[in-house]
């Protein structure tokens, strides 16, 4: 996986100084994140039924439920307390506190929303074989790179906002099955990932001082970008082209 990442920038890719690192950042995520996904175009397009949508939200909810396992991971290759405090209200934002409602609780409110059983959702039972070995070689890569690209491949969050307010717009527009309550996670992820991706930004501008090192983070974000790809792949091969593997869910509506 790691020789993938090294040779997925063109070796000629001018990275002399921050700002063309953050050109090419903001052009990985133009040409490689995943709102160019054709499963996003039908998700978004109402052109999915609810059984479909179902399934995208169960083998999502295991990425979800991930995220806060990932951002410990990232704390804890920090000596900097700087960065651990900066960094740590990531878990907070997914896993919520006492009291308070987090990323997971908001995204569960979907799959309930949509009719499946909480226990089964977080069973993670019934999630694809794609979903689950992507989501764990996230964390599996912020836990064995460097801690500069292990903050890298969340630059993603640079991009969200934007299909989060698709997602929204779309979803509400082309689906009765679903309200503006039970799309809370992206309306609140609205005001989050902003504020995320700039830290995020700022530090690997500051902190990639090489043209090797700004290598490395570009690609730590295209192998996020692969992580985040893969999973729709998997979905549209199983729940759009119809091969669903064994053990996963099986829509009651086709």
């Amino acid at each position: 996986m790691s020789s993938m990442t090294a040779l997925s920038l063109a070796p000629d890719t001018p990275l002399e100084n921050a700002d063309q690192l953050e050109v090419q950042l903001r052009h990985i995520g133009e040409t490689r994140y995943h709102n160019l996904h054709p499963f996003h175009h039908l998700l978004h397009g109402g052109k999915l039924n609810k059984g479909q949508v179902q399934a995208w939200s169960l083998n999502r909810y295991y990425y979800q439920s991930t995220i806060p396992i990932k951002d410990a991971v990232v704390v804890s290759r920090f000596h900097d307390r700087a960065t651990r405090i900066e960094w740590r209200h990531r878990i907070a934002d997914h896993d919520g506190d006492l009291g308070s409602e987090g990323g997971i609780e908001r995204w569960l409110k979907l799959t309930t929303g949509l009719g499946l059983n909480p226990d089964y959702v977080t069973s993670t039972e019934g999630i694809l074989p794609a979903t689950r070995f992507a989501v764990e070689a996230y964390v599996h890569f912020v836990r064995e790179r460097t801690p500069l690209e292990a903050i890298a491949s969340s630059l993603t969050e640079l991009f969200a906002p934007n299909l989060h307010q698709e997602r929204i717009a779309g979803m509400l527009e082309h689906y009765d099955f679903i309200d503006p309550d039970v799309m809370s996670y992206f309306s609140r992820r609205l005001e989050q990932a902003p504020r995320d991706a700039d830290f995020a930004l700022d530090y690997v501008k500051a902190h990639a001082r090489t043209p090797e090192e700004r290598r490395l983070v570009c690609n730590a974000l295209i192998f996020k970008t692969n992580v985040l790809w893969v999973q729709l792949d998997a979905l549209y091969h199983a729940y759009v082209s119809g091969h669903i593997p064994p053990g996963a869910f099986v829509p009651e509506q086709s």
